[in-house]
C-alpha cells in the first residue's frame, strides 16, 4: 500500500506492506484522512533517526476485513476512526494506557490501516467521506471543551481567540447550535467574515483592543488554545466568576499571570486535550441532530500531503485540511 511517512528526518510518500487484521481488529481502506496541528509536531518528538512512521489521526474509510472474534462489523461497513485511543468512559483525566493515533503507532495517511474495532464508529450518514474524514480530533477537543468543561448553555456568551483554526470552527457551530452567543478574532479580516458566515455574532480584530470593544459583553466562557499570545488579554475581558478553558498553545507555553487578580475574580481554570468515547459518540449525536457540516478548507491528495502540512503550518485555512486516499 501506498502511505505518507516521516522517516529519518524527511518526508515521503512510499510502499508498504498491506496491514492485516489481528483479533478484535479491522483493516479499513482509507477514503480521506483529515490534517491536525498534531501531524506538524510529531516529526519534532521522533527525530532525525526515526524508522518510518505514517502519520495522521483522522480518517474515514470502508472496512476491507476483519480479524477473529470481530462480531459487530462486516466488510462494506462505512467507518470514521475515533483517534482518541483507549479512552471510553467520560472521566476527569484519560487512562494511563491513553494514547492519540498516530504517535507511537502508525496512522491514517495512508491506502488502509489494521486498528480495534474500539475505535471505529459509523460514518454520519450526512457526511461525504471527505467531510467525515475530519470527525476525530477536532470535534472531539471542542466538545470536550465547550460542553464538558464550559458547561455552555442556551443564552451564554462563549469568547474563542483564534477562528480559523478546525477547532473553531466546530466550536463556533456547536455553540449556536445550542443556542449561545459567540464571539471571536483573527487578524484576518477573511477570516472574520468567514467566522460571520457560520454563525458567529461577533467577529473582533486580533489587534483590537478587546477591553474597549468588548465592555458591553458579559462573557461567561473563554475557550483558548493560543497561548501566550492572547492569555492574559482573553482574561481581562472574561466576565467575574468566568471561565477559562485551555486545549493548546499555538504560540509560547509559558504564560505570566496576576494571581491576585485571578482569585479575586473568582474565575476558574480548566485544561482539557481530546475526550473519551463516551463524549465523541455524543459529539457524532450533535453533529447529526443539528445537521452540522464540517467547515472544509481545501482538500490535496496523497501526493501532496507534505504540501498540505506546510499548508497547515503557515495558518491559511479557515476550517479543515483533508487528504483524498
Amino acid at each position: 500500500m501506498r502511505a505518507f511517512v516521516f522517516e529519518k528526518g524527511s518526508f515521503k510518500v512510499t510502499e508498504l506492506p498491506n496491514p492485516q487484521a489481528g483479533a478484535l481488529e479491522a483493516v479499513v481502506a482509507i477514503k480521506a484522512s483529515g490534517l491536525n496541528r498534531r501531524d506538524l509536531y510529531t516529526p519534532g518528538r521522533l527525530g532525525n533517526d526515526s524508522e518510518a512512521l505514517i502519520l495522521g489521526s483522522d480518517a474515514a474509510g470502508v472496512i476491507e476485513a476483519i480479524g477473529e472474534g470481530v462480531t459487530d462489523w462486516q466488510v462494506g461497513d462505512e467507518v470514521i476512526i475515533n483517534p482518541s485511543l483507549r479512552w471510553y468512559e467520560n472521566s476527569d483525566v484519560p487512562p494511563a494506557d491513553f494514547d492519540i493515533l498516530s504517535f507511537p503507532d502508525n496512522g491514517t495517511f495512508a491506502e488502509k490501516i489494521a486498528i480495534s474495532v474500539e475505535q471505529l464508529e459509523r460514518k454520519p450518514a450526512h457526511l461525504s467521506f471527505e467531510e467525515a474524514s475530519v470527525i476525530g480530533i477536532s470535534p472531539l477537543t471542542g466538545y470536550r471543551a465547550l460542553f464538558t468543561k464550559g458547561q455552555i448553555e442556551a443564552g451564554q456568551t462563549i469568547f474563542i481567540p483564534g477562528a480559523g483554526s478546525g477547532v473553531a470552527t466546530f466550536l463556533i457551530q456547536m455553540a449556536k447550535n445550542v443556542g449561545a452567543r459567540v464571539i471571536v478574532s483573527s487578524r484576518s479580516e477573511e477570516k472574520r467574515n468567514a467566522a460571520l458566515k457560520i454563525g458567529a455574532d461577533i467577529a473582533i480584530d486580533t489587534h483590537a483592543d478587546w477591553v474597549e470593544l468588548l465592555k458591553e459583553e458579559q462573557i461567561d466562557v473563554v475557550i483558548e488554545s493560543v497561548g501566550r499570545a492572547t492569555f492574559n488579554r482573553s482574561l481581562d475581558v472574561l466576565k467575574k466568576g468566568g471561565k477559562i478553558v485551555l486545549f493548546g498553545a499555538t504560540t509560547e507555553d509559558v504564560v505570566d499571570f496576576d494571581l491576585r487578580k485571578f482569585f479575586y475574580g473568582q474565575y476558574t481554570l480548566y485544561g482539557t486535550t481530546m475526550g473519551s468515547r463516551e463524549e465523541f459518540r455524543a459529539c457524532l449525536e450533535h453533529l447529526a441532530k443539528f445537521n452540522t457540516h464540517p467547515v472544509m478548507d481545501r482538500t490535496f491528495s496523497l501526493d501532496e500531503a507534505e504540501q498540505a502540512l506546510e499548508y497547515l503550518k503557515e495558518n491559511h485555512q479557515f476550517g479543515k485540511i483533508t487528504i483524498t486516499i
